[in-house]
This record gives C-alpha cells, sequence and structure tokens, in this order.
C-alpha cells in the first residue's frame, strides 16, 4: 500500500458581480507534489449562476473561462508548459475577476485522483 501524501487545494468560485462579493463555488483544483498530480473538476450550475448575474453578463464567455482551468492542469497553452506547481500556484493566485480561487486549503491522501472525486462530488 502506498503511503498517504499531502496536498493542496482551492475551490473555483464564480463571481457574476464582483462588487457584490457574491460567487457559487464551480470548481476545485488539486495539486499533490509527490505524487506529480495536478487537475481540477468543474461543474457551472447555470441557473444559480444566471440568478446571480447582472442583466448582460455573458454566462458562455465565463463558462468557456471555467473549461480553461482543467486545460491549463492538463499542460495546454502557455501556462500549461511551466511545471505542475508554478500551473497550480497560478491557478490559485488571488485575483478580483469573475473567476477566483477560494484560499488553498491541506489535505493527505493515498490517491490524489480519488481525492479530487470526492472534493468534486461536494459541488453537487
Amino acid at each position: 500500500m502506498s503511503k498517504p501524501a499531502s496536498f493542496d487545494y482551492a475551490w473555483v468560485r464564480l463571481v457574476p458581480r464582483v462588487e457584490r462579493e457574491e460567487f457559487l463555488t464551480v470548481g476545485v483544483i488539486l495539486f499533490c507534489r509527490t505524487r506529480r498530480f495536478l487537475a481540477a473538476r468543474i461543474h457551472l450550475n447555470r441557473a444559480k449562476a444566471a440568478a446571480l448575474a447582472s442583466p448582460g453578463f455573458d454566462l458562455d464567455a465565463a463558462e468557456a473561462w471555467l473549461a480553461l482551468i482543467p486545460r491549463i492542469c492538463q499542460g495546454e497553452g502557455p501556462i500549461g508548459a511551466l511545471p505542475l506547481a508554478d500551473r497550480f500556484h497560478w491557478l490559485v493566485a488571488p485575483r478580483s475577476t469573475v473567476i477566483q480561487p477560494s484560499p488553498v486549503h491541506c489535505g493527505c491522501c493515498v490517491d490524489p485522483a480519488a481525492a479530487l472525486e470526492r472534493l468534486a462530488a461536494e459541488l453537487g
């Protein structure tokens, strides 16, 4: 049996009205250095997002931006060319846009993919 490994993760938030600071948790990013694992799961509930959004908010554009997160984790694009740790830190850097990460949390697991799926299941 493998030894447990520590991992870091952050929730991905959609903030359709930044000035109101209301958000919807739409995903999770998990990084496990010792297992060389970086992945994300995104699930956007469009009805909930539309309820929080102001008229004219481009939900299709937000969904397209969210879809980039797992692709960056997989190594796509210029940011995807960075080492895993740098990609994770770039993805979870604080920002004041409509897509924001939570603070980084830590955990311990044997299988980071299973840990990611457990966290993603909390999204509903």
